[in-house]
């Protein structure tokens, strides 16, 4: 009489070791992508707050008029531009006519631009209305 051994036989084995590796590489790929996105929405969060004490600052820190500014934050990474410029066609009413008023109305556009840890340039644009004395 001969008796069968217990234990797996070397296809049951390899077909094993093949379907590991298979979903451990699914999984680390999907573990490797979400890091990445992580990086990504970090890099658009930090470049968000660049651009919005940019807004914040325009205007607060001297009297608003037209122009163009340049800069980079502290660390370097993201490089922003301060555009300002009279709104006149928003607060034009419409019958064409301008109203005098002591206060004129700005458009203020904010880019902020940066390269990603993919190598590749990404950018954010923000935008506001505000009022200041008219210039003299």
């Amino acid at each position: 009489m001969t008796r069968r051994q217990g234990g797996f036989t070397l296809i049951e084995v390899v077909v094993a070791l093949v379907m590991l590796a298979l979903i451990l590489s699914v999984s680390f790929e999907i573990f490797s992508r979400g890091m990445t996105r992580a990086g990504d929405l970090g890099d658009r969060a930090n470049a968000l707050v660049v651009a919005q004490s940019r807004l914040a600052a325009t205007g607060a820190e001297e009297v608003l008029r037209e122009g163009v500014w340049t800069g980079e934050s502290e660390d370097r990474r993201f490089q922003w531009q301060v555009t300002v410029r009279r709104a006149e066609e928003l607060a034009t009413p419409q019958g064409g006519k301008t109203p005098s008023a002591a206060y004129a109305l700005y458009l203020i556009d904010v880019h902020v631009s940066w390269r990603g840890a993919d190598s590749r340039d990404h950018a954010l644009d923000l935008s506001t209305l505000s009022t200041a004395p008219k210039p003299t």
